[in-house]
């Protein structure tokens, strides 16, 4: 009996040993050295090995790093919510097509997540450049005399790109709450006297929130990290903290710093989905399923 139970310990060890292996490698290793490299100190030399907290205190001194990632977060969280605002109705919609049709419309809000993402965010560039096709139109209609410069290289341009980019992971877990929703649902609080809104509102949406969490705290993980769309369409106003972190290992070659801001933001953003997960379970606001 004993020897049994061994050798199934053993196999569930060898099942799991290939998933910890990952994690270990690609998770908690880059981890440690993140970590152990913020504790360095960047001098005109090079980097000094030498434990030291003076990045730290660097960030904790100068606000601008406070601002940046209360930008970032702010930034984060209006596109979750435009974001949602786009995919509720275009997941609508994908539910409730049949046969080819939904297939077809399926494929086709797949087809621009199979380019890179990188020229799914230069695409932006002369669309809403100072000669670009939202300029022109605007001037063709006689909105506006002369071309506006706000389009691009702002905080609005920020928006436009990451949520364009983001749009799947949230439109995916709530058009599979949708598909999952029995119909029968909405028909018998039709049968009780509920308006269409009243359906919505008091069946549709409450049963479809574990799809709505599970997309929202997707695209604010992904925004909060976001770096190619404020680098190219959000100038000088539109800057995320993955900007700054990127600078200070690129540019100034300052990695101390840069690793102490990255566990800043992996602290900040990991409390925050763990203020959400007290409220809504772990496993709602990640696997979009109901408690």
């Amino acid at each position: 009996m004993r020897s049994g139970r061994t050798s199934a310990s053993r196999a569930g060890a060898w099942l799991l040993a290939p998933g910890l292996l990952w994690l270990g490698v690609f998770a908690i290793a880059p981890l440690g050295f993140l970590i152990t490299v913020s504790l360095w100190k960047a001098t005109a030399f090079g980097i000094d090995t030498t434990v030291s907290l003076d990045s730290y205190r660097i960030i904790a001194r100068e606000p601008v790093y406070a601002r940046v990632l209360w930008q970032t977060l702010r930034i984060a969280v209006v596109t979750t919510l435009l974001s949602l605002v786009v995919s509720y109705p275009l997941a609508m919609f994908l539910s409730r097509l049949r046969g080819r049709r939904k297939t077809l419309a399926v494929m086709l809000v797949f087809l621009p997540f199979w380019t890179s993402y990188v020229v799914r965010t230069f695409v932006w560039l002369p669309m809403l450049g100072r000669f670009g096709v939202v300029n022109q139109i605007l001037l063709t209609l006689g909105i506006v005399q002369h071309p506006v410069d706000w389009l691009l290289y702002s905080e609005g341009a920020v928006y436009v790109g990451l949520v364009y980019v983001y749009t799947l992971y949230m439109t995916l877990p709530i058009y599979l709450s949708l598909d999952k929703l029995d119909a029968k649902l909405i028909e018998a609080a039709g049968d009780l006297g509920a308006t269409p809104l009243q359906a919505f509102r008091r069946v549709v949406l409450p049963l479809t929130m574990p799809g709505v969490w599970s997309g929202c705290t997707m695209v604010f993980l992904l925004s909060c990290g976001a770096y190619v769309t404020p680098q190219l369409l959000g100038g000088t106003s539109g800057h995320m903290i993955g900007n700054v972190i990127a600078a200070q290992f690129l540019s100034t070659v300052n990695w101390p710093l840069g690793a102490a801001l990255s566990l800043a933001l992996v602290a900040v953003v990991m409390g925050c989905v763990f203020l959400a997960g007290r409220h809504l379970g772990l496993q709602q606001l990640f696997m979009g399923e109901r408690r």
